[in-house]
């Protein structure tokens, strides 16, 4: 089970039935809940709506300060239209008597993280959702909102030209925790480890096959197809290839030893339509070691070592 199952992300979490009973019991209990945000006013107070009971989260509870732009008038109005987590501080009637719950999201912030920093280490497998994507990496919620970085070169052993090739906005995803930055309360993440080591994905394929693959770099001595977020071959040099062109390949043979898979290519193929689902080998625990290439591998290991920091 993943290490962030109590602080889901952002729209992960199971939405109840609300009522003013079950309002009342979360203010008591400080349970976290979740709903959607259908308005911003002027003042920047954002306004939900509980069932029968309408909700208020005011500007200075939407967003805790120590996360990065918290001050930016963006990081509230971007809320609209999108589910946000939140805790109940107090129930009081309006000026026609009718029930409005006040909210934090803040609050529910804060216990996430208090939460995080005390339970994530390097190596804590946690599920993700993908919330923003730049040439350097992508940004991903780890739970109520809070926001970790995971780099372009810890995305899969594939290499990849932006992330929008592996992720697109909103999928949810696993990720294992890089490193932690308790002072600045950061967390960095990474994602190869879990989608299996070369010869787990190896193991999906048979000389003789012919199989679809994508191109992600092309060489003078041949391009690279992947065949698997962590799995590519080399097939020898074509003309009019281009990174991210469908393919078809014959696999020819597999060698362990070098880690090597020697392709054909057939012919060029159209985009597909919908982007297969990532296959994860590890979704749960804690990572301390991970060795990605075959233990005959003629060479160094490639391997990723999950350590704390030393203070």
């Amino acid at each position: 089970m993943p290490e962030n199952i109590l602080f889901p992300p952002e729209g992960l979490r199971p939405q109840p039935a609300f009522s003013l009973q079950s309002l009342q019991t979360a203010q008591e209990s400080g349970a976290i809940l979740e709903a959607f945000v259908q308005r911003c006013d002027v003042h920047r107070d954002l306004h939900l709506l509980l069932g029968p009971i309408a909700g208020m989260l005011p500007r200075e509870e939407a967003l805790a300060p120590w996360i990065s732009g918290a001050e930016r008038d963006i990081s509230i109005l971007s809320r609209v239209g999108k589910q946000t987590c939140f805790t109940v501080t107090a129930i009081s009637a309006d000026e026609k008597g009718a029930p409005v719950a006040r909210l934090s999201r803040r609050a529910a912030q804060e216990k996430a993280m208090d939460y995080f920093l005390q339970h994530l280490v390097p190596g804590s497998v946690v599920s993700a959702k993908v919330t923003h994507l730049a040439a350097f990496g992508a940004f991903l919620d780890i739970g109520c909102g809070i926001i970790a970085m995971l780099p372009i070169e810890h995305i899969s052993v594939s290499r990849i030209a932006h992330p929008k090739d592996r992720f697109r906005v909103g999928q949810k995803i696993l990720a294992a925790v890089k490193s932690v930055d308790r002072e600045n309360r950061r967390f960095t993440m990474t994602h190869r480890e879990l989608l299996g080591t070369w010869m787990e994905n190896a193991s999906y394929f048979r000389p003789g096959e012919t199989v679809r693959g994508i191109v992600r770099s092309v060489k003078e001595y041949g391009s690279f197809i992947e065949l698997a977020p962590n799995l590519s071959g080399l097939v020898d040099t074509r003309e009019n290839l281009h990174p991210g062109d469908g393919v078809s390949v014959y696999i020819k043979s597999i060698r362990p030893e070098r880690m090597k898979i020697k392709l054909q290519l057939i012919e060029t193929l159209p985009p597909e339509p919908v982007p297969q689902p990532l296959r994860y080998q590890i979704t749960d625990g804690v990572l301390s070691r991970w060795v990605y290439s075959p233990p005959n591998y003629e060479k160094a290991p490639v391997e990723s070592i999950f350590k704390a920091a030393v203070p």
